[in-house]
């Protein structure tokens, strides 16, 4: 368990790594928080993994940490904001002549 171990911790690295250099517009967060967020899910990932399978896949456990690293450093990313634009929901300016007392909903 202590080389999946260091493995499992390759992997993560090499995951989030690839995805700050790859596209570093669309992870906005510090690179630490990206690196940890890979790392912690490959490792645990891999662990899980390891455990269910009773350690008898090795190969499929270093795939399942690969996999929950992808998809956990993928929920980082922020695309809306990588040309530099910010949502289309936030931020709308105020129309002249309407009030902030004013309700914007109709009345049920």
């Amino acid at each position: 368990m202590l080389v999946e171990s260091i493995v499992f911790a390759l992997v993560g690295l090499a995951t989030g790594g690839a995805a700050v250099l790859a596209l570093p517009s669309y992870f906005r967060a510090a690179r630490p928080m990206t690196l940890g967020t890979a790392l912690a899910a490959a490792l645990v990932g891999g662990a899980v993994a390891h455990f269910s399978l009773d350690g008898r896949y090795p190969a499929v456990s270093i795939a399942a940490a690969a996999l929950a690293s992808g998809v956990l450093t993928s929920l980082l990313a922020r695309p809306d904001l990588a040309a530099g634009l910010a949502p289309a929901h936030r931020h709308h300016p105020h129309r002249p002549g309407t009030h902030r007392t004013q309700r914007r909903h109709r009345a049920a």
